[in-house]
């Protein structure tokens, strides 16, 4: 059975990709590791420090420590810190909005992406702009921060949250296709694609199709 370790920084990202995996490929043996201090850490820091990066390098070596086979790391704000443990290991590393950002960029046009953790929204843009670039893909993002919401969430006030995330949709017009920038928005995906005609994308059910695809890839 494949083992795939799942990393956190915020408990409410365990939740959606569980049902992802659940939906579309339920048969790896799923491992999750969550250190939810590392977003209270984050909000507090303009740039990735020393040891935000020495805590995930722990996380991947401990990863490998319990027989891994793949890393998904599930919090949006730590590329820098991802890539770092992508290049120290040498099983499949993934980060949280790489797949979702190959498939709106293949759509192309302007990519609306709406986010609840400030913080992310800056190091996100980058990395998309960059996977545009390499793809040569004339793809353009417009970011929409949705205050309260992750508050909402985090309360226990899912109705909530999936109220505001859709509400801030309505600021995204002329798009071809709308993100969700964190995990724990995914639940929120039904209620837009009930308003919007245009591609609605989640990290979880993006990153879940591409690790399967990769581990599939490594095997044949």
């Amino acid at each position: 059975m494949t083992r795939i370790a799942l990393i956190h920084a915020t408990p409410a990202a365990v939740g959606p990709i569980k049902d992802a995996f659940a939906e579309a490929w339920p048969e790896p043996d799923l491992v999750n590791l969550l250190d939810d201090s590392l977003s209270r850490d984050r909000a507090l820091t303009a740039e990735l420090t020393d040891g935000i990066f020495s805590r995930f390098d722990a996380l991947g070596r401990y990863a490998l420590s319990f027989g891994a086979e793949a890393i998904l790391f599930t919090c949006s704000a730590f590329g820098p810190a991802i890539e770092r443990v992508a290049r120290s290991v040498e099983i499949p590393v993934l980060k949280p909005n790489e797949a979702m950002f190959a498939e709106a960029i293949a759509i192309g046009g302007t990519i609306g992406m709406l986010a609840t953790f400030e913080p992310s929204i800056a190091s996100m843009a980058e990395e998309f702009e960059e996977q545009a670039s390499r793809a040569a893909a004339p793809a353009k993002l417009e970011s929409v921060l949705v205050p309260r919401a992750m508050a909402a969430l985090m309360a226990g006030r899912r109705d909530e949250h999936d109220a505001l995330v859709a509400e801030a949709a309505a600021r995204l017009t002329g798009c071809d296709a709308i993100m969700l920038a964190q995990f724990s928005m995914a639940p929120a995906a039904s209620r837009l694609r009930r308003q919007t005609r245009i591609p609605v994308l989640t990290s979880p059910e993006s990153a879940v199709a591409a690790l399967k695809k990769k581990l599939a890839s490594a095997a044949a």
